[in-house]
């Protein structure tokens, strides 16, 4: 037996509804031996009597009565269908897949997805917690559709393929231990002999932190290497070492809890970490992905 045409289902609803062909036909813009046309169809392909026709008007036969109660479910699930596709298409539903890095999940994030939940409430984020490299083969791979990583680029990722667009300039800054006696500005002479805390080797922060070192003629190891932010400045608070860490927030120092424990000193010279935004051509991406991006180049800066 072939599938039911909704077309046909919602006629015999409305004749049920309204009491005739002729109102039903005139409330759905159809000719009347259209309307005649679909219930006689649907009589035929279920092998069953729908409705009685006579002078007092129409009357559903009792398996007339279960197809219209069943109908009326069968056209409001086809209509959120149709109603839920359209978002998709629009932008304004679907699951986007987002990779970042640590610092930026505990400062930026958490406003990022109260944003997009209060602006596009249908647009679910799922998040990874992943390196630049990670990152980058994730997107490659499909497996990613929006990823923050730190700049620069290494030079195997393919980035004739990608979007990759500055997002946010940030300053690094010696964290220090409260009881430290500290320089208003921090060198690498005087840090390089000092017990030190890094980031994870195979980040990009521990490249440009060694670099840092490097340009001054030092090359200093860490007591421990780490990759989560917050537990670093709270070993930098406990007095096992200094950091070298981003300001990832936008507030003032003072006002970021553990800042309020530990010293924040300016880097001579200076150093910034550069973040970017990176994801496929926009033809490619799912079209949810694009109040992300919108949303996220809101919280971009420039320092």
């Amino acid at each position: 037996m072939r599938s039911l045409n909704l077309d046909q289902v919602r006629s015999l609803v409305v004749i049920a509804d309204l009491g005739s062909f002729a109102a039903a036909a005139q409330a759905l813009h159809l000719a009347p031996p259209t309307i005649s046309l679909h219930i006689s169809e649907l009589e035929s392909r279920l092998e069953a009597t729908l409705m009685l026709r006579g002078k007092q008007g129409v009357q559903l036969t009792s398996a007339g009565a279960v197809l219209v109660q069943r109908g009326r479910l069968l056209l409001r699930d086809a209509e959120d269908a149709m109603a839920q596709v359209r978002r998709h298409a629009q932008g304004l539903a679907g699951k986007v897949r987002l990779a970042t890095q640590t610092g930026v999940v505990v400062y930026l994030l958490p406003q990022v997805l109260a944003q997009l939940a209060r602006e596009h409430p249908d647009i679910e984020v799922e998040v990874a917690v992943l390196g630049t490299h990670q990152t980058l083969a994730g997107i490659r791979a499909g497996q990613v559709d929006v990823g923050l990583i730190s700049l620069p680029m290494p030079a195997d990722s393919g980035q004739s393929a990608l979007v990759c667009t500055s997002w946010r300039s940030d300053p690094v800054l010696a964290c220090l231990p409260a009881d430290w006696d500290a320089p208003a500005e921090v060198s690498a002479a005087w840090l390089a002999d000092k017990p030190l805390i890094f980031n994870s080797s195979g980040t990009q922060l521990y490249r440009q932190t060694m670099a840092w070192f490097g340009q001054a003629g030092f090359s200093p190891s860490a007591r421990i290497e780490l990759n989560y932010t917050e537990a670093m400045k709270s070993l930098v608070v406990a007095g096992y070492g200094a950091a070298i860490l981003p300001l990832e927030s936008s507030e003032a120092p003072h006002s970021l809890g553990l800042h309020e424990r530990l010293q924040l000193r300016p880097l001579h010279p200076p150093l910034t970490r550069e973040l970017a935004l990176v994801h496929r051509q926009p033809d490619l991406l799912p079209s949810s992905a694009l109040p992300v991006l919108e949303v996220l180049r809101g919280f971009g800066s420039q320092r």
